[in-house]
């Protein structure tokens, strides 16, 4: 091996290592912080490892049945954040897919133009959208309910999925589609049998995005809900330092439990998140 391609492997190994150390210390620190105790936490000079580390706060988060303390607020909240973004993704898939497929195949005239439409939808500013949202959820009985969330949540999430769909299915070959027409099959089976499952990456990168869009979003939940019903991690995190005397390591490990699902998401369904990405720009 040359001497400078040497030297190109060390530098970029050692930016890649110097990149993981700085997007990951804030989350090892996280945890260190949920399972330092309180004396650790305060300590001076601080302890970078607690001298006397404890599950106790995660296990007072899940188990608690403590109505008035902030460990059963956090379990709720992320109870509703989970029905939220399932119910949330779920339903913008039902919309967006279809409507994606059908942008891209059946002939629909200025199909380009009308997915930029949809995709200006989520570009938004959600200060211009909230008092009409506030309003109509009212009027429906939905607000500070779940279902009224997923309804706000699957309006800027549905148009995400539509362009990021439809570009996938622009990448699909229609010589399969049309074997599939020759030997029979309807438009819908063509879509249910040989599109859907050809786009498989791309649909679950598509869901990834989703559920982190749904699962970090803060500005809806904390306008249009009021009471613990329908309160979601991130509104709830926000107010515990708000209305309590702060246990920072609680607050550390309502975060950890918060980051856990889009994070298992993500390292369970990795092998297609590039090849999903990659695959939907081809074509636009």
């Amino acid at each position: 091996m040359k001497k400078g391609n040497g030297l190109r492997l060390v530098a970029l190994y050692g930016g890649a290592l110097l990149t993981a150390v700085f997007v990951l210390a804030p989350f090892v620190w996280l945890f260190i912080s949920s399972v330092a105790s309180n004396a650790d936490l305060l300590s001076r000079p601080l302890h970078w490892w607690p001298q006397h580390a404890t599950l106790q706060r995660y296990l007072t988060i899940l188990t608690t049945t403590d109505m008035n303390s902030a460990a059963y607020t956090f379990r709720i909240a992320l109870w509703n954040s989970l029905r939220l973004a399932a119910g949330a993704t779920v339903l913008s898939l039902a919309v967006g897919v279809p409507a994606a497929y059908a942008l891209a195949r059946i002939g629909v005239r200025w199909g380009r133009v009308a997915t930029f439409f949809f995709l200006a939808t989520y570009m938004l500013p959600p200060i211009a959208l909230i008092v009409a949202l506030y309003i109509i959820l009212g009027s429906l009985h939905l607000r500070d309910t779940v279902s009224g969330l997923v309804l706000v949540y699957t309006s800027f999430i549905a148009p995400y999925v539509i362009w990021i769909m439809r570009g996938y299915f622009l990448s699909i070959p229609t010589e399969i589609e049309e074997a599939a027409f020759v030997d029979g099959c309807s438009r819908f089976d063509t879509f249910w049998r040989i599109a859907l499952p050809l786009s498989l990456p791309g649909l679950v990168t598509t869901v990834i995005f989703a559920v982190l869009m749904a699962w970090d979003e803060f500005f809806y939940a904390m306008i249009l809900t009021s009471s613990l019903a329908a309160k979601t991690i991130p509104v709830a995190i926000a107010e515990f330092s708000g209305q309590h005397m702060v246990d920072y390591g609680l607050v550390a490990a309502g975060g950890v439990l918060a980051a856990l699902p889009p994070v298992l998401i993500a390292l369970l369904l990795q092998r297609y998140i590039i090849q999903g990405l990659v695959a939907g720009a081809v074509k636009g």
